[in-house]
């Protein structure tokens, strides 16, 4: 990385240590290639220092058939900056209808490449290419209560209940787009 003094929270989540942080293509590479290494095959560079400061930016690289269980963050705006490939933003309402989805892609791709949100609004995020690189910035400090889960999504590690909501979702999701 160009930010040499990293700090590795886990297989999935670097973070730099470095008052100024710059990132290059050697670095998205290696990014990429953390995620595939991995369990989830997802991987994040966070370019805030801590948890604990008041903005949070990271570059963030998905696979195709990450799960992302919606969710919603109490009080805090989110934003996303496609970096690499393609993914969908679904957007539910309380109940778990699909209310929206954003389509977003790369600037050459003249899809969406910008989207914020800043409200409360239950979300997801799937993966449309087999990895997708994104640059995603939100409100901080990052405590665990702010971020809601939605009641009717499967939990992550549930994988045969994560696999029937994904298909199901998908049905959904194919006449709106």
């Amino acid at each position: 990385m160009n930010a040499p003094n990293l700090r590795v929270e886990s297989d999935e989540v670097l973070y730099t240590m470095d008052a100024v942080t710059k990132v290059g293509k050697d670095d998205i590479e290696s990014l990429k290639s953390r995620a595939l290494g991995n369990v989830r095959e997802r991987a994040r560079l966070c370019t805030h220092l801590s948890v604990d400061d008041s903005v949070h930016e990271m570059l963030i690289v998905h696979t195709k058939g990450t799960y992302i269980p919606p969710h919603k963050h109490l009080g805090k705006s989110e934003s996303f900056h496609i970096v690499e490939g393609r993914l969908d933003i679904v957007i539910f309402d309380g109940a778990g209808n699909v209310i929206e989805v954003v389509e977003m892609g790369e600037y050459a791709s003249g899809a969406t490449f910008f989207w914020r949100i800043s409200e409360n609004s239950y979300h997801s995020v799937i993966p449309r290419t087999d990895i997708v690189v994104f640059h995603e910035t939100t409100k901080g400090p990052f405590k665990r209560e702010d971020f809601v889960h939605a009641p009717w999504a499967p939990k992550e590690d549930d994988r045969a209940a994560v696999g029937r909501y994904m298909e199901q979702l998908e049905s959904v999701i194919a006449p709106k787009l």
